[in-house]
């Protein structure tokens, strides 16, 4: 299984996840978290759209992979993130760390999770009844990013 993916394609995250912790011998920890599209701001969302550029966007997430595994010691990584026209509801992004120990895996997540929060190379349009806006920056997400 190929540790960094960008797809259209659903996913099913116990499935990923039961992959996941197949292959990571001699971690005594695995620690996941899967991101779900949701309405956060008017109540009428009717989709997401996520854009991105191909190649590019993979390597930046092969980067932020090494980057994780070499900080935190993990015994391995995974990131999964879609694109294209997502409902509320429809799982949109996950990550997965394994470790020897409890804490760097969940430290890896983190790291991982802050990252894609507000580096990765993915535009994010709301699309609602009354038209549709590109989901903008957010200071909240650039501030978890100075604890790294």
């Amino acid at each position: 299984m190929d540790p960094v993916r960008v797809q259209e394609a659903p996913f099913d995250m116990g499935a990923e996840l039961n992959a996941f912790a197949t292959t990571v011998g001699g971690a005594g920890a695995v620690v996941s978290f899967s991101g779900i599209t949701r309405d956060v701001a008017s109540g009428d969302l009717q989709a997401m759209e996520i854009e991105h550029y191909a190649g590019m966007t993979e390597k930046a997430l092969e980067r932020i992979r090494a980057e994780a595994m070499a900080r935190f010691g993990l015994t391995d990584a995974m990131i999964l993130h879609r694109y294209g026209r997502l409902a509320p509801g429809d799982p949109i992004m996950m990550v997965a760390t394994a470790s020897r120990h409890r804490a760097d895996a969940f430290a890896g997540a983190e790291f991982l999770m802050d990252y894609l929060k507000s580096r990765a190379p993915f535009w994010k349009k709301e699309v609602t009844r009354s038209g549709a806006e590109w989901v903008a920056a957010r200071d909240e997400d650039e501030d978890a990013l100075s604890r790294w």
